[in-house]
């Protein structure tokens, strides 16, 4: 088991200390978080790969690898997340334990120091970032951008987000977008860089067996670059209760595929006025969210109307999605089939089983998460960042608790918003089905 302390290290900067000796191995994340932005999503998204590539001390990959070789195999990598309507952009560190290593060791110290060099002292050039990481760097970042179009699930989830979400935050892509990151020079993103050091929400988590007090001491000293900030709240995510008036709609797109995606956007409703987290996420996995699934055993299992069926839930946002791949000729009647499914539930149509079977998935899923270093990191900046606070263990021990009853009225007031299509270039043609 393990325990949480938190703690604000200066204004401004926020800890999360997760304490347990259940792991050969420590994770530190230092989290910079603001308002995902369309005109500056590509910039946040570049910006910590950039740091990742040379601080002040160590100048380049290979004194960064030669440090880190020195801290037994310690890692360093970019993190860039998505959190309802919050762009969360930062390092994260994974570090052996001090107990398990020959002699008096202090890598907790020592990666802290290093993190957080690459934070608050980057390699730059007359103060600017130098051209050639940063070119370097979006290069990368554009191709990451240009390979999510290989991505044919992922690629009909974002298009259906993009236009199901136009006019809010969340339409915008973790990435942000080819355009905007190629616009990007040394200039900009220095800039954007300070504005973000300066006026972003900073929480930082550790995940090992130090104590929370020598925790603190290592990062008041890694982060002393940062003294002097104002304390900064968390921006709101925009949650809206139900779709527009003219509801539900639904967009086509043609590609060179030889299978459909069919996504499906809900609005969750009045259950995110006060949210009941267990409940919600049991709903999803008696829905779509686990092998025990309606979508799995019935579209997919039984009538065989997919290849694959799921759902899946943004509790900071209030939006479900459903994700499936179908025939071509399929279409309607497996997008019937889906609807019909949350039209079962809502009725009450949830057996002792699937209700029984949803409930373990889910405490099973959480268990797992809670077995590995960056689980816990994940579980616990999800809970830190969402509009209502929670507790992870609390959530898992009352998954138990939940009701058919509040399945039925959290689906009750779930509503669909758009429907995308991804289809074949034959089927825009009228031909055949071969794509």
């Amino acid at each position: 088991m393990h325990k949480v302390f938190r703690d604000e290290i200066t204004p401004g900067i926020s800890l999360t200390c997760i304490s347990t000796d259940k792991f050969k191995t420590g994770c530190l994340t230092i989290n910079l978080i603001g308002a995902l932005r369309r005109e500056t999503a590509s910039l946040s998204a570049l910006l910590p790969r950039v740091l990742r590539r040379g601080s002040a001390n160590h100048p380049d990959m290979a004194h960064i690898s030669t440090a880190l070789d020195e801290l037994y195999g310690t890692r360093i990598e970019p993190l860039i997340r998505k959190k309802g309507e919050l762009h969360c952009v930062g390092l994260y560190t994974d570090f052996p334990d001090d107990r398990f290593l020959p002699g008096e060791q202090n890598i907790l110290e020592e990666a802290a120091t290093l993190i957080g060099e690459m934070l608050t002292s980057p390699n730059l050039q007359n103060g600017i970032f130098r051209k050639d990481y940063v070119e370097s760097e979006k290069i990368n970042l554009v191709d990451d951008i240009r390979a999510a179009i290989n991505d044919k699930r992922g690629y009909a989830i974002d298009r259906l987000l993009m236009e199901m979400c136009a006019g809010e935050a969340y339409g915008v892509r973790r990435l942000g977008s080819e355009e905007e990151a190629q616009a990007i020079t040394p200039e900009s993103l220095t800039e954007h860089y300070r504005k973000l050091l300066a006026e972003s929400r900073i929480e930082v988590l550790y995940c090992g067996s130090a104590d929370p007090n020598r925790v603190i001491a290592a990062l008041r000293n890694a982060l002393s670059g940062l003294e002097g900030r104002k304390s900064t709240p968390i921006p709101e995510t925009k949650i809206l209760l139900s779709p527009p008036k003219d509801s539900p709609k639904r967009f086509s797109e043609a590609m060179d595929v030889s299978q459909g995606k069919l996504t499906i956007g809900f609005r969750v409703g009045r259950s995110m006025e006060n949210p009941n987290y267990p409940a919600l996420i049991v709903f999803n996995s008696i829905y779509g969210g686990s092998i025990t699934s309606k979508l799995f055993l019935n579209v997919r299992e039984k009538l065989s109307l997919c290849y694959y069926a799921s759902s899946m839930l943004d509790k900071h946002k209030g939006i479900m999605l459903v994700a499936s791949g179908v025939d071509f000729s399929k279409f309607e009647t497996a997008l019937d089939e889906i609807m019909d499914q949350l039209e079962h539930i809502k009725n009450g149509e949830i057996s002792q089983w699937e209700l029984l079977s949803a409930k373990q998935y889910v405490i099973t899923s959480l268990k797992s998460a809670m077995d590995r270093p960056g689980g816990l990191d994940e579980l616990y900046f999800d809970s830190t960042v969402s509009a209502v606070p929670y507790d992870p263990v609390d959530v898992c021990d009352k998954v138990d608790e939940v009701t058919a009853e509040q399945i039925i009225e959290i689906a009750s007031g779930i509503k669909p918003d758009m429907t995308f299509f991804l289809t074949g270039l034959s089927e825009e043609r009228g031909d055949s089905n071969e794509a």
